[in-house]
């Protein structure tokens, strides 16, 4: 754990990362301290998000109807470059599972599974929104990519962290899908930008598309049906998989993104098998490397076996 770097400190180590920093009016001293009586810190690590918008820094800086600014810490466009909204808390984490955050704070690798909703991770997070869609079909410049990649670092280089210390929103809340990249990749660009003592990495690195691993999908196809109401056996794939049936109009969007692979999307998995033309024990909604990989080659994620 460790004190929140102040507005003055936070922009030299961004600075000597070699980023380019702009600063939003008012920056310094909006934060949700005062609002909610809870200060920022210690800080623990940093959450990546994307947006899931396009010219929403000012969303990110005032905030929502339903949730007050500031919504991150740095916004970071894809052509407008990287914002400073905040220096201390902010509305970007949410509820998240405390197994997750204790694993952030002692860097433990992997991550384990965010089934809960227990903790408060505005507390002890820092925040960085990408402007994205989060669609996995809106491309992230390769410089707004190497950017993001130098501020995790920055941050992580100034309190003494490891790659460790980064996560993704979608591996600490329930439910979430941000970034639309694999934080696996991100966090082996963090690894190798922390290597080179502050030198920008050359050639800059490229986002990866997330991964979806089939034997843990066919394993949650199996078991959530079956299990108790909510049962999540692999929450990373089965929403990437959710999302996926969404937009391809077989699932209620209401049924997707709480990570279990219920009779619902077991059903709604069976007809994207038959519209590919499987039929009988084929299509039986138990995902296949076959449909899988062309669910994925539609909707931006890869398979893994």
């Amino acid at each position: 754990m460790a004190t929140p770097l102040t507005a003055d400190k936070m922009l030299a180590v961004l600075k000597a990362e070699g980023l380019t920093v702009h600063e939003h009016a008012g920056w310094r001293t909006h934060e949700r301290d005062a609002a909610t009586g809870k200060p920022f810190g210690p800080v623990i690590g940093v959450l990546i998000h994307h947006t899931a918008g396009h010219g929403d820094k000012e969303i990110c800086f005032n905030g929502r109807p339903d949730l007050p600014g500031p919504l991150c810490h740095s916004w970071l466009g894809k052509t407008e470059g990287l914002w400073m909204l905040s220096a201390g808390r902010a509305n970007h984490a949410g509820l998240v599972d405390l197994d997750v955050l204790n694993a952030i704070r002692a860097e433990s690798s992997p991550l384990p599974r965010d089934d809960q909703a227990n903790a408060d991770g505005n507390d002890c997070l820092y925040g960085l929104e990408i402007e994205n869609l989060g669609n996995s079909k809106d491309p992230y410049p390769a410089d707004q990519y190497r950017q993001a990649v130098l501020w995790a670092a920055a941050l992580c280089r100034a309190h003494g962290w490891s790659e460790k210390s980064v996560a993704g929103h979608k591996e600490v809340q329930p439910g979430k899908i941000d970034p639309s990249f694999d934080m696996d990749v991100f966090r082996a660009d963090v690894k190798r930008q922390l290597a080179v003592g502050g030198q920008p990495v050359t050639p800059p690195p490229t986002p990866s598309k997330p991964r979806v691993d089939l034997s843990r999908l066919v394993a949650a196809a199996r078991t959530d049906p079956g299990a108790r109401q909510g049962h999540v056996t692999y929450m990373a794939g089965t929403n990437l998989t959710e999302a996926a049936l969404v937009a391809e109009g077989l699932l209620g969007k209401k049924y997707a993104g709480d990570g279990s692979f219920g009779t619902t999307t077991r059903d709604a998995y069976a007809r994207w098998q038959r519209r590919l033309g499987y039929s009988g024990t084929a299509a039986d909604g138990i995902p296949g490397m076959t449909s899988l990989k062309k669910l994925g080659a539609k909707h931006g994620f890869d398979v893994v076996a």
